[in-house]
């Protein structure tokens, strides 16, 4: 059986020589068709912007990054402080559990325009929208964590005189951890998402923002770039919170 570091070289190449066929078919569609540059430009001509324009770029992904990242971690905190309170009370969970379900009703991206209107065009409605758009997936896979945890672990827990409050901490907290790190995995997709909806709603800075710039200008090629530029970071938070997920699972196992 291979090792885990031979399995991720594995699939470091098989993702490489998957980009690598998605370049090459893009590119021979490009030419075969010659397609104008202003319509679908090519991935050379897109790196060639990416690299010309990497100052611009750059200070755009900035200002999203800083967005993502405070939305995950507000986001998580949140969700997971929700998840505790309602596992915590049961007259809580009758009470909020159906109205969260029910704020899912609302499309999110309905509110982006009221939370420029709140917030104003800066971080903040950015945040708040990441926030709001993995709050509920962050909240709910805790909490459905821990509500599912093995009968014989809290059996055994009340027969050493258990609290409530010890087993929510000691054995339902632990054995949630992977359904949290699975909400974590969520977050870390769609938290993007909404930080860029956000921006093209209403900002003045940020990877959508220059999108939607790129775009009014016509120049393809550079909102191409800052959307590759936005999928490798996307990427890399998924992998990053992967390893963080896998580190919560096999700490459940060892406290199991």
């Amino acid at each position: 059986m291979p090792s885990p570091r031979e399995q991720a070289s594995r699939r470091l190449r098989d993702g490489v020589a998957a980009a690598a066929v998605a370049l090459a078919g893009w590119q021979a569609v490009v030419w075969l068709t010659e397609v104008p540059p202003y319509i679908l430009p090519g991935p050379v001509r897109v790196a060639t912007t990416l690299l010309a324009q990497y100052q611009l770029i750059a200070h755009h992904a900035a200002v999203t990054v800083a967005e993502v990242l405070l939305g995950i971690a507000l986001g998580t905190l949140l969700g997971g402080l929700t998840a505790l309170i309602l596992m915590m009370s049961r007259m809580a969970l009758r009470l909020v559990l159906p109205v969260l379900v029910f704020s899912q009703a609302v499309p999110v991206f309905a509110l982006a325009p009221l939370l420029t209107l709140w917030l104003g065009y800066g971080l903040g409605s950015k945040v708040a929208m990441a926030v709001l758009i993995i709050y509920f997936p962050v909240a709910s896979s805790f909490l459905d964590g821990l509500r599912h945890t093995e009968p014989g672990l809290l059996e055994m827990g009340r027969s050493f005189g258990a609290t409530k409050r010890q087993l929510l901490l000691r054995i339902r907290v632990p054995a949630a951890l992977p359904s949290f790190g699975s909400g974590l995995r969520l977050a870390a997709v769609y938290a993007p998402i909404g930080a860029v909806i956000g921006e093209w709603v209403g900002a003045s800075q940020g990877l959508g923002y220059l999108m939607l710039l790129a775009n009014g200008r016509a120049k393809i090629d550079l909102m191409f770039a800052a959307l590759i530029v936005l999928a490798v970071f996307t990427l890399i938070l998924h992998k990053a919170v992967g390893i963080l997920a896998d580190r919560l699972t096999r700490r459940a196992k060892g406290l199991a």
